[in-house]
């Protein structure tokens, strides 16, 4: 036969052995050993400070180092484009960074020269992005100067000078808005400004400080509406018209809602405020129109907004918020009948207006109804949610997915918020379950008819949804102690047995993952159900805690059984399709009862009031079942077949010992504790078990020519050896550790006669 060459990995053995046992060995190790004197060397210089030099010194070299790379960034500009803008833009973060090091961390310079050198820097990074038409460079710049005065604050300091500082940066953002279209660059300088602020009046503001901090708001204000008018008016010859949508629509709400805050929810001011931006924003629409017809659009929506919420400032938010969701929702069927976009956008901003509103409202005045569903706040937030579902459907009439989608979602987001908040104020604790159950019926029976009606995705997803959800509320009935076959529990199951058989049935005219998903989630329901109502049937010290332990395991198993051996009766009302995701929820089944197994390897298993019996007490019985499952569904399933001997091997182990330390502990009465694995009559009954499984093993693998059984065996004998030689040569001084060594002793003896020799290998195994 033709000799095979060795794979790599033998050749990389092969290397290695030359590589110490060839050649100029001593040389070779000495390398070795200098290379890891040399590196205890330099950790031993380090530690003792032999490397160390003052610190104003290595700033000084990192700052010149950092400006050498900066000049040579300027005159390699032309030749080298991003390579020169690459080192300029770290020459100066380095620098910045100098800067802040210097302050921070060793004090060396105080905080306003810091400051000072702060702002140089910034203003020269600006300087240097619109010479060379480098967005990075603004970039960096920008971001610099709005984290210096948080990174140099020591938690005083005077407002108007940080916005006045705010201010001109921004300003100067106006200015390169003037010659640049940098839209990133326009949009983060409005975060940073906004975000900041709406930190600072959170956490400094006062009414006494509104006049000193009205103008600056104002400021922002106009800038941020002057840079989208900037930004559309550079559009090219045949281009379409360019809105920042952001700045359009983001500068005056949160422009708004900031001045809210400044005046404390002052109505009357608001209203006129709101006036007044609603005729600021109906004079440029009018002035914009003709040039920009979008962004005349845009303003003219902004001005019926402002008008519209002047109204109703006066009123009750709650009010307030049920007009504008209702309103918008309307604004939105004209939009899609006329086949226009700006009532459309109304009425999104309407929606949008009127949960902000009910935010506001909870928040402010908190609703203090003692009806549950009929009070103020319930109804607001369910006429949102119909106001956003009625939404979804006329976008899913004129077959327009992605509105549709994010309309649905945001209906069954104020859905789940509205109901679960009433479950929350209404309900006491040990119904909340049961109610929270009821409420997924209802919204099942709720997705199931919008899943008949629609055949839409997002209706199917919500049913899958919803199964999974009412898992979890099984499962938090179990942990609360709540008998879900009893009171109103048992009501809310039965409402949801129906809602769930609907709802599966709907699912089925449709098909796809969803309904796969929803039927595991719905036979999982059962599972988390019949086990909690069985924990309490056997609540109490009546039975022993094996009972307690292989009861509640029962449904688990009962589920895995038919899914396994009688699937017909596991798909209802499936039956066709359930052979699709049948192999995912086995292996759910059995991963989880897996997980069993191994947890009940470590429970002592009382089988009180009966007496209790190695192998027929009620813990090893149901590992057993496990076992038997698990070699039946490995066996069916082709990717399991070479896993079933290792796995079935692994987990038998494991239950034969625990096995034998439960029956140390029932019948030689070993407290079941961590001590019990130092018991001598444990340690005892280990050896000779694992010592008549390994002579099993051996003398079959012998018997049968089954090699891997054969050192399966061996290396179980093998390791009983190690355990005599290392643990219970400790105990020869008794007759537990002389009866270990005498079994051990006499077992290899029966395998000397049984099995002398290893099984010889097939001709494959002899001729590689």
């Amino acid at each position: 036969l033709r000799k095979t060459e060795p794979d790599w990995f033998d050749r990389a053995g092969g290397m290695v052995r030359r590589w110490f046992s060839q050649g100029n060995v001593p040389v070779k190790i000495g390398m070795l050993v200098l290379f890891a004197g040399v590196a205890a060397l330099l950790k031993y210089a380090a530690d003792e400070g032999w490397l160390s030099m003052p610190v104003e010194l290595r700033l000084s070299g990192i700052t010149a180092a950092a400006i050498a790379a900066l000049a040579l960034g300027w005159r390699e500009r032309s030749r080298r484009r991003a390579f020169a803008l690459s080192l300029q833009g770290g020459a100066i973060g380095i620098l910045l960074l100098t800067v802040f090091a210097a302050l921070r961390l060793y004090h060396l310079l105080p905080t306003g020269a810091a400051f000072a050198l702060l702002v140089v820097l910034v203003a020269g990074a600006g300087m240097l992005a619109v010479l060379q038409d480098a967005l990075a460079l603004a970039l960096l710049g920008l971001i610099a100067g709005f984290a210096a005065p948080i990174l140099i604050a020591t938690g005083g300091g005077d407002h108007v000078a940080l916005f006045g500082y705010y201010l001109v940066l921004n300003l100067a953002i106006l200015a390169i808005a003037w010659r640049k279209s940098w839209r990133v660059l326009n949009l983060l300088g409005f975060l940073f400004t906004f975000a900041i602020g709406t930190a600072w009046g959170v956490l400094r503001y006062e009414r006494t400080l509104l006049s000193s901090t009205e103008p600056f708001l104002l400021a922002y204000f106009a800038i941020y509406l002057a840079v989208p008018i900037l930004f559309a008016g550079r559009r090219r010859d045949g281009q379409r018209d360019l809105v920042d949508g952001t700045l359009v629509f983001g500068n005056p709400l949160f422009a708004f809602a900031l001045q809210a805050a400044l005046l404390e929810g002052e109505r009357m001011p608001l209203a006129l405020i709101a006036l007044g931006a609603a005729a600021l924003y109906l004079l440029l629409a009018w002035w914009q129109r003709p040039r920009q017809r979008l962004l005349g659009d845009s303003f003219a929506v902004l001005a019926v907004g402002f008008a519209t919420l002047a109204v109703p400032l006066a009123l009750s938010a709650r009010a307030t918020a049920s007009t504008f969701a209702l309103e918008g929702a309307a604004l939105i069927w004209l939009g899609l009948r006329q086949q226009r976009w700006l009532p459309q956008i109304a009425g999104w901003t309407l929606q949008t207006l009127a949960a902000l509103a009910l935010v506001f409202a909870a928040l402010v005045r908190p609703d203090s109804a003692t009806i549950a569903l009929a009070n103020p706040s319930c109804i607001s937030i369910l006429l949102l949610a119909l106001a956003g579902c009625a939404s979804a459907w006329l976008y899913h009439r004129a077959a327009r997915r992605v509105p549709a989608l994010l309309f649905y979602l945001w209906g069954l987001l104020w859905w789940c918020v509205g109901m679960l908040r009433e479950i929350e104020r209404f309900v006491p604790g040990r119904e909340q379950p049961a109610a929270t159950l009821g409420w997924l019926a209802l919204s099942l029976m709720l997705a199931a008819l919008a899943t008949r009606a629609t055949r839409a995705r997002a209706c199917a997803v919500t049913v899958a949804g919803a199964m999974i959800v009412a898992v979890g509320v099984a499962a938090w009935m179990a942990l609360g102690d709540i008998q879900p076959l009893a009171g109103w529990s048992l009501g809310a199951v039965l409402a949801f047995a129906a809602a769930g058989v609907h709802a599966l049935a709907s699912l089925g005219q449709r098909g796809g993952r969803s309904m796969a998903v929803a039927h595991s989630a719905w036979v999982w329901n059962w599972i988390v159900l019949l086990a909690a109502a069985i924990g309490q049937l056997i609540r109490g010290d009546a039975l022993g805690s094996g009972w307690r332990n292989a009861l509640l395991a029962v449904p688990l198993l009962l589920a895995w059984a038919l899914a396994l051996l009688r699937p017909q009766w596991i798909a209802m009302p499936l039956r066709e399709q359930f052979g699709r995701w049948r192999g995912a929820l086995l292996l759910q089944l059995g991963l989880v009862a897996a997980w069993l197994f191994c947890v009940l390897l470590w429970r002592p298993g009382d089988s009180a009031p009966l007496p209790w019996l190695p192998v027929l007490n009620p813990v090893e019985l149901l590992q057993l079942g496990v076992l038997v499952l698990a070699a039946r569904w490995l066996g069916d399933t082709p990717g399991g077949r070479p896993l079933r001997a290792p796995l079935l091997a692994g987990a038998g182990f494991a239950f034969v010992t625990a096995a034998t330390l439960r029956a140390t502990h029932q019948l030689g009465g070993v407290p079941w504790n961590d001590g019990l694995w130092s018991s001598n009559l444990a340690q005892m009954a280990l050896t000779l078990v694992w010592s008549a499984l390994g002579v099993i093993g051996w003398i079959m693998g012998s018997r049968r020519a089954q090699r891997a059984l054969w050192l399966a065996g061996a290396i179980l004998m093998a390791v009983v050896l190690a355990k005599l030689l290392l643990i219970d040569r400790s105990r020869l001084g008794n007759l537990f550790g002389i009866a270990s060594f005498i079994g051990y002793g006499l077992l290899c003896t029966v395998v000397g006669y049984f099995a002398p020799a290893p099984p010889r290998g097939t001709p494959a195994e002899k001729s590689a």
